[in-house]
């Protein structure tokens, strides 16, 4: 009898053992898919059939190729984004608007160009739209595009610009121009990496910008890629985010 009641106990205890580690494996794994539903990302790229892609420019440090990068474009007759700090358009604002008449989109990259996961939502409100009213003063239109400077982010600076009718833009192909790997490094990483739905990342004042630009739009066309700015290339409405950051159009 003893010998019965121990087997039975020492069942019991098994049986419990086994349903804590479900309950508790269960709670874990719903704990970290909740944890991942919220996590705020900004546009890194957008689902679509469609060969089209967006290039960009962001502005901080200096001027002196934009003109001329504004005429390979028009050479190209390809339009695109410029990302501008709020300093950049301080200083330049005779190519602010020479920027905005040949076409391009004209967005916000920020007043400071600071690590804006530091910032307070005050903080970051302010950075956002002490530029979007400079932009807004030279060209008519509202920015409604912002890239974080560094590709530094938060959940609370993409709610923050939201919350300031805003779009957070990332990019998925980096063309590393920054970092001055030479003319044909940066041609074959960008034209090696961009798909569907890509956000090219390129800096008006990079050294070999004036010689990569002619050959990536080159290559890019003769694949039948249409370049076009970020503002229409990405979605609007009724769309959700997947875990790389990609736009995906809702279903149905």
């Amino acid at each position: 009898m003893i010998v019965t009641i121990r087997k039975t106990t020492l069942s019991c205890i098994l049986i419990g053992i086994i349903v804590l580690a479900f309950m508790t494996t269960t709670i874990f794994n719903n704990s970290i898919m909740a944890s991942a539903a919220k996590k705020e990302l900004p546009i890194y790229s957008v689902e679509t059939e469609e060969k089209k892609i967006a290039i960009s420019f962001d502005a901080a440090w200096g001027d002196d190729k934009t003109l001329q990068i504004l005429d390979i474009l028009d050479e190209y007759n390809v339009k695109t984004t410029f990302f501008l700090v709020g300093f950049w358009v301080d200083k330049y604002p005779e190519h602010v608007k020479e920027i905005h008449k040949r076409g391009h989109e004209v967005q916000n990259h920020s007043t400071t160009h600071p690590q804006m996961s530091r910032l307070s939502a005050q903080q970051m409100s302010q950075e956002i739209n002490i530029t979007g009213d400079k932009i807004q003063a030279l060209t008519g239109e509202k920015p409604y595009l912002i890239r974080p400077p560094f590709g530094d982010y938060n959940d609370l600076l993409i709610k923050t610009c939201r919350d300031n009718d805003y779009y957070a833009i990332q990019w998925d192909v980096d063309s590393l121009d920054w970092k001055e790997i030479g003319t044909m490094k940066i041609v074959d990483r960008v034209v090696r990496n961009v798909k569907n739905g890509s956000i090219v990342l390129f800096h008006n004042n990079s050294e070999y910008a004036l010689e990569y630009l002619p050959l990536i739009l080159t290559k890019l066309k003769s694949e039948g890629y249409e370049v076009v700015p970020v503002g229409q290339l990405i979605l609007k409405d009724n769309y959700y985010m997947d875990h790389t950051g990609k736009q995906c159009k809702m279903k149905g």
